[in-house]
């Protein structure tokens, strides 16, 4: 029997490549399509997050999102899902913010989290990446990742 191999893919880009101009601030800043394999048994919801490690003196929160379904396989360019939960990115707002790098300061990471939980999460909209790392804390069954670069 193979391993359940829980994986994370785009048709925006692939792992390690360039994440379109459209899915950032130089474009039109939405949400890449996203698709992922089923996650692990017992699996009740999946929270998403979107970081850039590269970001001037700290980890800079592009998306935060949590119970999603644990039956959803994606999330459609732009989307959100109806029972996702969103919450507040390092823009101070709600929702998606694209990759934004300062201009001349070279290629940035982003990496796209999925994590599949054994819980149904209950953080308010708008909450923060700490409270939802707390939230999320021995909850957490498998995760996947997807890094795409962006520069200006």
């Amino acid at each position: 029997m193979l391993p359940l191999v829980f994986e994370l893919t785009s048709t925006a880009f692939t792992q390690g490549a360039t994440v379109p101009a459209r899915h950032t601030c130089s474009g039109e800043n939405v949400s890449p399509a996203l698709a992922w394999t089923a996650p692990p048994e017992g699996t009740a919801s999946l929270a998403l997050v979107v970081d850039d490690p590269d970001a001037p003196g700290r980890v800079w929160q592009h998306w935060l999102a949590w119970n999603l379904p644990a039956t959803t396989r994606a999330i459609a360019e732009g989307g959100v899902g109806a029972t996702m939960v969103q919450g507040t990115n390092d823009f101070k707002s709600v929702g998606y913010g694209g990759p934004c790098p300062p201009p001349g300061h070279g290629a940035h990471r982003y990496f796209f989290r999925l994590y599949a939980l054994d819980a149904v999460l209950g953080l308010p909209p708008g909450a923060t990446r700490p409270e939802l790392d707390h939230a999320m804390k021995g909850h957490v069954l498998a995760s996947t990742e997807l890094m795409g670069k962006f520069w200006r």
